[in-house]
């Protein structure tokens, strides 16, 4: 039986054993450098890109010969290898695997990689790369045009100024490889504005490293924070029972996008984005003293996928990507106007969820949410708290409205 060979490559030029291999083919797979490196093959020869016409000249050619295809580094690390096993039988393939471009990278900075988050941008779309890139303290990234390490730096900069994060600014440290395995092959190291104003080989691997801070809180868990452990005014927040069982309702996505809008102190917001760190959550209030609290709070637990938006709804929401999830904790007195933009704007299977305290909201919400074509469904809780020293406290019974459709 004919057989694939997915050969990485990581140095300048082919091995004995590789030019061998090359030797028993009649199909070279490659493109760039790479087919460069093969200009004395006698078979015929086929760029990677598009990868469908690849795909479809290594299948036609598999009855017949042997098929090589040359591909940088460990080729089954965020390389072909993955797509060529989607395609064919593991029996029809062989792997030969180089030095990664991430071990050569990590080499030159000098740091170990079992311990680091890795990411690939390549071909992705994220809402919010700083809070894809922020949440853990080293991580390895592996850019694209789009997502250059200069943009990811501006993207990162301009974030952190948002919400008042100076001091991590300052910190923060970034280190790109370029050109890996070549002549021009170099490393950068610098701060989060000097990368932002650099540029860089569209080859290139980037490490940001965010140290710890003091004033960043660590918990052991990550559902449970108190009242008392959120920054808040007037002790205008949702109370801690409340607030486990709106996310309960939301039933949160692992990724996505999250609106909470009249967000108040963020409670809502904080607790999603620590349980859903892929989430993306947007933090909409139109008061500036609960706005910095939500900064605060966002300081405080290193959630950086949530993103504070200032003003009102609905006039605000224009401008945000489609949610996957809404939670409405507060309307100003736009409730229908709102439920009728959600509506449009929600992603299929999406969730609404509003919370209500008034005999109004109560009684309208589901009104508005069914007349926008959600199935509606209610709970109420009462609260009544007994603390450790015998001290009771009842509070007003909060009606949790969940619309989906």
């Amino acid at each position: 039986m004919y057989k694939v060979s997915v050969i990485g490559i990581s140095e300048p030029v082919l091995s004995l054993s590789q030019l061998e291999l090359l030797d028993t083919c009649s199909l070279l797979i490659a493109t760039g450098r790479l087919r460069d490196m093969a200009a004395d093959f006698s078979g015929k020869i086929q760029s990677i890109a598009p990868l469908e016409q690849a795909i479809t000249a290594i299948r036609s050619t598999l009855p017949t010969g042997n098929i090589a295809v040359l591909a940088s580094g460990d080729p089954l690390f965020y390389g072909i290898g993955k797509r060529l096993l989607e395609e064919f039988l593991p029996g029809q393939l062989e792997f030969y695997p180089a030095l990664s471009a991430l071990q050569r990278a990590c080499a030159l900075f000098k740091t170990p990689w079992d311990d680091a988050v890795i990411v690939s941008l390549h071909g992705r779309q994220h809402h919010h790369i700083p809070g894809l890139l922020l949440k853990n303290k080293k991580t390895i990234v592996f850019t694209d045009q789009n997502n250059s390490p200069q943009i990811i730096a501006d993207k990162i900069n301009k974030y952190l100024q948002s919400i008042g994060h100076i001091d991590l600014i300052e910190r923060i440290a970034f280190s790109v490889a370029e050109n890996l395995g070549l002549p021009n092959e170099n490393v950068f190291t610098g701060s989060l504005e000097e990368t932002a104003k650099n540029d860089f080989s569209p080859l290139n691997i980037l490490y940001l490293q965010r140290p710890h801070l003091q004033g960043q809180k660590q918990t052991s868990f990550d559902l449970g924070l108190t009242e008392e452990e959120i920054s808040h005014s007037r002790g205008l927040i949702t109370k801690n029972e409340v607030r486990v069982v709106t996310l309960h309702q939301l039933q949160l996505p692992r990724q996505g996008v999250f609106w909470d809008i009249g967000a108040g102190s963020g409670s809502i917001s904080i607790e999603a984005a620590r349980t859903n760190p892929r989430l993306t959550v947007y933090a909409v209030e139109h008061k500036e003293e609960e706005l910095n609290n939500i900064k605060e709070n966002i300081r405080r637990y290193d959630c950086f996928n949530v993103i504070p938006v200032f003003g009102r709804a609905p006039e605000v929401l224009a401008d945000l990507p489609a949610p996957d999830r809404v939670f409405i904790g507060g309307s100003t007195g736009s409730l229908a106007d709102i439920v009728r933009l959600v509506a449009k704007q929600l992603t299929a299977n999406g969730h609404l969820v509003i919370n209500g305290v008034i005999e109004k909201t109560i009684t309208t919400a589901p009104q508005y949410m069914r007349e926008a074509g959600f199935a509606v469904s209610r709970c109420v809780i009462n609260i009544n708290r007994e603390s450790k020293n015998g001290a009771v406290q009842n509070f007003n019974p909060i009606t949790i409205m969940a619309g989906t459709r």
